[in-house]
């Protein structure tokens, strides 16, 4: 039997390219080509951002409030100019792995985010102008957790 150190290393690969795998149905090795692993994995994965509600916001004065409407969405946050204060609430209703993505234009030098009713760890307390981060809620804890 050859070992995989005695294979001859690939230098590119393409579509048809085969790939061995042991199948568990039939008990047995047998051969797919990279275009069915592709297309298995893009069917069982899946990615952050996808599926994902928008919601824009565009606060005018220091002190604002913005409520996200769901979770799994992307606040896309257009403050007009940099602010001393403002606070994200996060959604009410919630389930286990989802996700709210924020991304906001201009700084807020004291930032609140907060869980409505529910436990926020690791979010920032101050934006810069351009920066991001996402928050994920866990069902088990009943917390809202930084992830990015």
């Amino acid at each position: 039997m050859t070992t995989i150190n005695e294979l001859t290393a690939a230098t590119s690969f393409s579509a048809a390219d085969q790939i061995p795998l042991w199948s568990k149905d039939a008990q047995d090795t047998q051969r797919g080509t990279l275009a069915q692993l592709v297309a298995f994995l893009q069917g069982a994965l899946t990615f952050t951002g996808q599926n994902m509600a928008q919601q824009f916001a565009a606060p005018s004065a220091t002190g604002f409030t913005v409520t996200v409407s769901a979770a799994d969405s992307w606040l896309v946050l257009t403050p007009t100019a940099g602010f001393a204060a403002g606070t994200i609430v996060l959604p009410a209703v919630r389930s286990s792995q989802q996700r709210v993505m924020v991304n906001c234009t201009q700084s807020v030098t004291a930032l609140t985010v907060s869980g409505a009713g529910t436990t926020v760890t690791g979010a920032p307390t101050t934006l810069a102008a351009n920066a991001f981060f996402t928050m994920a809620y866990d069902g088990v804890t009943n917390a809202w957790y930084r992830v990015g």
